[in-house]
């Protein structure tokens, strides 16, 4: 298939880490990276990537200790509150993905009015995953489906990848194409478990706070210099590209 790169999705893992090898507080960590996450967005604007996806805040993360939460919805505040402006400026449209019912109301307000204030813009298009998880997400809309069929409003035959798709939360988003991973770790976490089921996985070792514009680059050359094959072989790969060349 023809090399394209439309969504890139990042999990930015590694900011507690890199706090506290530096006998800093964890807090200092998260603030880092989102000055890193501000980085990475510009960098993507140049490369004229239409989609930017993050994974902020994991379902998983209210798990964490009461004041490094308390820290972390701050800082989502202060984003919110600041990076307003800032999207506008930049022709950014925002976009949340995830529960927002377990957020403050005020933090709710600030998550909305950043939507609606960024909705006209027609750039990038960055969403971020906050209180979000990729069963939960998929559990969600297999029961709301469940239940349209259950009282007729759709049919069982009617049921396919499409219509899914379309309970997500993440419907709006196309596929992600290539994902990339700080912190070391090698796994999705239950990330965007449905948009990434072709994407290509780029792993690094460093941690989210230290990730540069030019290690962003490189993954982003990693990435094409892949083969992507959707299932098919090498040769029916190159087959298709040969008639696509032709038709062009």
């Amino acid at each position: 298939m023809p090399k394209s790169l439309n969504h890139l999705a990042v999990i930015m893992d590694g900011n507690r880490r890199w706090a506290r090898k530096r006998g800093l507080a964890v807090l200092k960590g998260h603030h880092r990276g989102a000055d890193v996450l501000r980085d990475i967005s510009q960098v993507t604007v140049k490369k004229s990537i239409g989609w930017l996806t993050v994974f902020a805040f994991s379902s998983e993360n209210w798990q964490r200790p009461p004041a490094e939460i308390r820290g972390l919805l701050g800082l989502m505040k202060q984003f919110f509150t600041a990076q307003s402006k800032d999207l506008i400026e930049n022709n950014i449209r925002l976009r949340i993905v995830g529960r927002r019912d377990r957020f403050s109301s005020e933090l709710q307000r600030l998550i909305g009015d950043a939507e609606r204030h960024s909705a006209p813009n027609t750039g990038l298009n960055l969403t971020v995953a906050l209180d979000y998880g990729g069963k939960q997400d998929i559990a969600v809309a297999a029961a709301q489906i469940a239940h349209e069929v259950e009282t007729g409003l759709l049919r069982a035959d009617q049921v396919d990848d499409d219509l899914l798709k379309s309970r997500l939360s993440t419907k709006v988003l196309p596929p992600v194409d290539l994902l990339i991973r700080t912190g070391g770790e090698k796994r999705i976490s239950n990330f965007m478990l449905w948009d990434l089921s072709y994407a290509e996985l780029v792993f690094s070792d460093k941690f989210w706070p230290e990730y540069t514009t030019t290690d962003f680059l490189s993954a982003i050359d990693e990435y094409y210099k892949r083969d992507r094959r959707y299932g098919g072989s090498a040769e029916e790969v190159h087959h298709i590209r040969v008639v696509q060349s032709d038709l062009a």
